[in-house]
């Protein structure tokens, strides 16, 4: 178990440990208040300016980093996770009342304030010993925050519900709760981008790939893997899946993440393969393939994916971009964030596009969508070249 930390300012017990004592356990967060040190910690955190990383800097640390970098690394995270936690904690408490208290919502801020007090009970970073165990301690929040937005979504749901129930006005209200998810799921993939790079670092090497980053990612390989597994999906709900033709330059490369890159194809081939699907069900006629292109411009890489799937009207297309607007039945009234195989992406939850743009937005590129009513839909997924840019951190949002 190793030696016992130094004490911290919350007394003998280690700020987490507080904060776990507090709240009555695990899974009481929701339920009761954290200390008044730890509140106020928060509060001061929050007050600090978020620091973007360049993700040039972090292609620099090399496929092999030395001891060196993973100590100013380390620190860095020390730092600045916390800085960033305490940002969306103080968002969440700042939400209307009805949501901030919602059960799951308050969950999240449990989570969220259980890793703002690991990283504040974490002692000054000196050496590679601690580089080590700071790691270890990163892994455990990482996995820990793996359920935040189903649960954010399941609690926005049930928010969203109430609204309708007591026929309350909800224009204003949803315009809030659009600015917050998009703040705060962009944070999330900033953080989790940030903590998952630092600690592949440690695993063994793998050819052209630095942390998170391949540096030779092909695009077309990618997007290929993506596109077979969305067929698998409607193969497996409907019986049947239309073909997807695949063209461009399939020796492209260039650096990037791939995780985050399948997901942002796999969201928009399976929503073109739903809407053919779905549009063509009752008719003998074959589903008309769906089409996926990559092309290289000389700014960046351009994904396009053409179906014939009817298209979307033109005066609902803004609401594609709207969390949980899905045009399926929405699984989430069924959600249970406390078992361990919740997925961590939604598919199908009516985030997939406005996460995916996020994802796209978070190293400079872009998603669009433009569709013919009548005919079908394009989508334009726009991937910037890994350089010198910053993270796009937004600040926080704050009622009066």
């Amino acid at each position: 178990m190793g030696p016992p930390r130094p004490p911290t300012p919350l007394g003998t017990l280690s700020a987490a440990s507080a904060c776990r004592q507090a709240v009555g356990g695990p899974r009481s967060y929701q339920t009761a208040a954290l200390t008044a040190a730890l509140r106020e910690d928060i509060k001061a955190a929050a007050s600090k300016k978020q620091t973007g990383v360049s993700m040039k800097h972090l292609l620099d640390f090399g496929t092999q980093p030395l001891e060196r970098q993973m100590l100013l690394s380390s620190r860095f995270l020390h730092a600045e996770i916390p800085i960033r936690l305490a940002h969306r904690l103080m968002d969440l408490n700042h939400l209307p009342p009805e949501l901030s208290e919602e059960p799951h919502v308050r969950r999240v801020k449990g989570w969220y304030a259980e890793s703002f007090a690991d990283f504040r009970s974490f002692p000054p970073i000196k050496d590679n010993v601690d580089v080590i165990k700071f790691t270890a301690m990163l892994k455990n929040a990482f996995r820990r925050h793996n359920n935040v937005v189903p649960a954010i979504a399941k609690g926005v749901e049930v928010y969203k519900r109430g609204l309708k129930e007591r026929r309350e006005s909800t224009e204003e209200r949803e315009s809030e709760i659009q600015h917050f998810l998009d703040t705060f799921f962009l944070s999330r993939i900033a953080i989790r981008f940030l903590a998952g790079h630092h600690i592949s670092m440690f695993d063994p090497p793998r050819a052209s790939h630095i942390g998170l980053v391949h540096t030779a990612c092909s695009p077309y390989q990618v997007a290929s893997d993506a596109v077979a597994e969305a067929r698998a999906i409607c193969f497996r709900e409907y019986g049947n899946a239309p073909q997807v033709t695949m063209l461009g330059n399939s020796d492209l490369t260039m650096a990037y993440v791939p995780s985050h890159l399948h997901h942002m194809v796999f969201e928009l081939v399976k929503n073109s393969l739903r809407a053919v699907q779905d549009r063509y069900s009752d008719s003998d006629a074959e589903p008309p393939a769906i089409q996926v292109v990559v092309a290289e411009g000389l700014e960046d890489v351009t994904i396009k994916v053409s179906d014939m799937g009817g298209g979307i009207p033109r005066s609902g297309l803004h609401r594609i971009w709207t969390y949980l607007y899905t045009t399926a039945k929405s699984p989430l009234p069924d959600v249970d964030i406390d078992t361990s195989n919740m997925p961590a992406v939604l598919a199908g939850y009516g985030c997939g596009l406005p996460l995916s743009r996020l994802y796209a937005r978070y190293f400079g590129g872009d998603l669009q969508i433009i569709s013919m009513e009548g005919y079908g839909t394009d989508a334009y997924l726009h991937l910037a070249r890994l350089g010198n840019d910053e993270e796009p951190l937004t600040e926080s949002i704050r009622t009066p």
